[in-house]
């Protein structure tokens, strides 16, 4: 079904991008547009995914080329559940940075360069052509790199070439993976390439592109053993782009591969196994590299490792249950791990340090807001009845019923290892005593800001945590939606005909 209403997010943000431009050195005014802009963007996006909750996936042809010709834009479940959730964040990360992040930085154009960034992710979920998909994600190691190394302190710096490095050579390998598809297929659109890939006569030659694909997704996706510049970047910028980066710029890769792997590849015996095998690394790696890290953000960095091996083990067993627990833990992920590096960033605003050996006492000092705090960090560990935990079930049955009991067993160790490492931030950060250190006088304190500014750090993260909160207990609503997600993923056919036959 045609209708244009699932540009809307594109257009919203484009928008104030641009608005944002004509208003370069006021800063007081960009605060107030760019917060504005998120609230409209939040409010078109609740808009589409309730339209296509009820009418289905729906489609735009540019220009009027249908496709296969031209380039379209699809939105099913999947991507208008993404868009959703990324609106979601972008206002929490919008409010967050009118206080977070200084006016020397934010005159340079931040705010104009972040709804630049939600730009291409929601271009990247909606595209349903595989080099426009390119191009989104260009769009959106462009926007990033000058988000994260904005200020110029050293440590950015060096945080934003091994992130600039890394993701180039990635793009690189997708476009290397493009050429190849396309002297294969001769077409890039998502939904015709299914049916023609299917139809070449060496599939093995489509093997390895299919590989080539995954060693491009899954260094956006940070998985093993590609995963060594998330944990050296994400600790380097202001918290409230680490926010946006950890919850949705890695989602965005896992989100390609879901796409690439259910319509245009087929899932064979190969591919399932090695992505297992990635997943149980990933895992591994990602917690045992939590365990060993002491400044606070770097240990959220390498859980978004670990948890991103949850996603892709779900993904290798592709069955309904198995993605309906994916797409669970996806909605899940994205609002934790937002959540995760805006509760870092308040921390670090109130001790002046992202180090576990020199804060503690917090839970002293201020225990409404650690309590607060427990709850997204209880959520990221699983405890029942709250968002991590319910997930975890759709994996471990899948995980059973096709006896992949080594999947399993990183799954476990990964919720064990959670557990540690939360537990072990908790007691060294909250409960133990502030150990001895001296004040700065230049620095702004949590408890020197005003009410309004206190708000402002706040407010984003209660935000967060309501919607995390709704993820646990309303459960049966998300369920539904990651098992209506599954259904559309497994058969891929709904997906083709809704492209092919709308033009």
């Amino acid at each position: 079904m045609t209708n244009h209403i699932i540009t809307l997010p594109l257009l919203v943000n484009l928008f104030i991008s641009i608005i944002l431009m004509f208003y370069w050195r006021k800063v007081r005014l960009q605060k107030i547009v760019s917060v504005a802009g998120s609230i409209i963007g939040l409010a078109v996006a609740i808009y589409v995914f309730v339209h296509v909750y009820q009418n289905g996936t729906q489609t735009v042809a540019s220009g009027s080329w249908s496709a296969p010709f031209g380039i379209v834009f699809v939105g099913d479940m999947l991507a208008a559940t993404l868009v959703l959730l990324t609106a979601i964040s972008a206002l929490a990360v919008s409010i967050f940075s009118t206080v977070a992040v200084i006016n020397a930085r934010l005159r340079f154009g931040y705010f104009s360069v972040f709804h630049f960034l939600i730009l291409g992710l929601n271009g990247a979920f909606l595209t349903g052509d595989i080099f426009n998909l390119y191009v989104w994600f260009e769009i959106i190691i462009i926007s990033s790199f000058v988000l994260i190394s904005i200020g110029g302190e050293k440590n950015q710096l060096e945080g934003a070439v091994k992130y600039f490095t890394l993701n180039f050579f990635a793009s690189m390998i997708f476009l290397t993976a493009l050429g190849v598809l396309y002297g294969l297929a001769g077409t890039l659109n998502m939904a015709d390439l299914s049916a023609k890939v299917s139809q070449i006569d060496n599939q093995v030659l489509v093997e390895v592109c299919a590989v080539l694909f995954l060693v491009g997704f899954g260094i956006k996706s940070a998985v093993f053993p590609l995963y060594f510049w998330l944990p050296a970047s994400y600790h380097t910028p202001p918290a409230a782009v680490s926010a946006i980066f950890s919850g949705l710029l890695t989602k965005v890769g896992v989100y390609a591969l879901i796409r690439v792997f259910s319509v245009i590849f087929e899932m064979t015996p190969f591919l399932q196994t090695l992505l297992m095998v990635i997943a149980v690394l990933t895992i591994f790696s990602g917690g045992i590299g939590s365990l060993i890290q002491n400044n606070i953000r770097k240990v959220f960095s390498y859980l978004i490792i670990c948890h991103i091996g949850f996603m892709i083990g779900g993904l290798a067993m592709f069955t309904k249950v198995a993605i309906a627990g994916v797409a669970f833990y996806l909605i899940h992920d994205i609002i934790i791990k937002t959540n995760l590096f805006l509760i870092a960033g308040l921390i670090f605003r109130m001790k002046a340090s992202s180090s576990m050996r020199k804060i503690g006492g917090i839970y002293a000092t201020y225990p409404k807001l650690s309590l607060l705090i427990a709850l997204p960090l209880f959520s990221l560990i699983g405890i029942p009845p709250l968002s991590g935990f319910w997930p975890k079930i759709s994996l471990i049955i899948a995980s059973f019923e096709l006896k992949h009991y080594w999947y399993f067993g990183a799954l476990i160790f990964g919720s064990f290892i959670t557990l540690v490492i939360i537990a072990r931030l908790w007691s060294r950060v909250f409960w133990k005593d502030q150990p001895k250190m001296e004040t700065s006088e230049k620095f702004n304190y949590f408890y020197q800001l005003s009410s309004f500014d206190k708000m402002r750090f706040v407010l984003p993260i209660v935000l967060l945590t309501i919607v995390t909160l709704y993820i646990g207990f309303g459960a049966e609503h998300i369920q539904e939606i990651s098992t209506r997600i599954a259904e559309e993923i497994v058969n891929k056919d709904l997906y083709i005909n809704a492209v092919l036959k709308s033009s």
